[in-house]
């Protein structure tokens, strides 16, 4: 039998076991539960998680050695289809789209996460009602909308979007929501931030790490670790991030040429 033969995995530890525990194979898995499934190649160097709906999109997660990835990845990809899109390390996304005809890369952007319990390194802001960041009732989500609209209108997290699971805000002293951001494609093991948007007229008066602090502290005692996606240029966003603890880590995408 080829080492290129994909096997399926048939469940989150014999992933976690395969894969070293990668935060990011982790998230695509989604708990295995029919949104997500996982394969490795035969020799194990490899591993190829395909959700049908990670950040609204069909993807395919791609880790491992690329002489091994890329024929399971081509394999997986012959079944799912030229709308599955291939994500993964920087580097492993490159050989990807030297490998297989047809696709080009897309980005450059990165993922951040950290794992274990919250510390004092997180702002202890309170609950919304007094002033701090704190969960959104679902009345409020019309203001979310309106929000995401104006400052993050590429944003794949919207209210209403299948995946998206809550709101978080913070307001001004006027009671105007002036910061957002939302769990959303959350994994069992993985709290996964989307939709983090500041106000313009509240920008650099900390509403944005308010937010963005409640969240990583309500993900990491849900789910044991947080993660989030950012663009490279994005240096506010990336700075915001690392000073909650957040590490770096530069990704790739492709996509079937259109």
């Amino acid at each position: 039998m080829s080492r290129h033969t994909a096997r399926e995995i048939g469940g989150c530890e014999e992933l976690r076991a395969r894969c070293g525990g990668d935060a990011l194979c982790l998230w695509a898995a989604q708990g295995l539960d029919g949104r997500s499934r996982a394969w490795s190649s035969d020799d194990g160097r490899a591993v190829v998680v395909a959700g049908a709906d990670l950040l609204a999109r069909a993807r395919a997660v791609v880790w491992g050695a690329p002489d091994a990835a890329v024929p399971l990845l081509r394999q997986v990809m012959a079944g799912a289809g030229p709308a599955c899109r291939p994500l993964g390390d920087r580097s492993l996304i490159e050989a990807v789209v030297r490998e297989i005809p047809g696709l080009t890369a897309s980005g450059p952007f990165g993922w951040m996460d950290r794992h274990g319990p919250p510390d004092d390194g997180l702002p202890d802001d309170g609950g919304a009602e007094d002033g701090g960041a704190g969960w959104l009732p679902a009345g409020a989500l019309g203001e979310v909308g309106r929000l995401v609209r104006t400052s993050f209108p590429d944003s794949y997290a919207k209210p209403g979007v299948p995946g998206v699971e809550r709101w978080a805000g913070v307001r001004d002293s006027a009671g105007r929501l002036a910061a957002v951001g939302a769990f959303a494609w959350c994994a069992p093991t993985v709290g996964f931030l989307s939709g983090v948007a500041v106000h313009p007229a509240a920008r650099r008066r900390g509403f944005g790490r308010q937010v963005g602090g409640f969240l990583v502290a309500e993900a990491l005692k849900a789910h044991g670790s947080v993660a989030l996606m950012v663009d490279d240029w994005n240096d506010a966003a990336r700075g915001l991030y690392e000073g909650l603890g957040l590490r770096y880590r530069p990704l790739g995408a492709a996509s079937v040429r259109g």
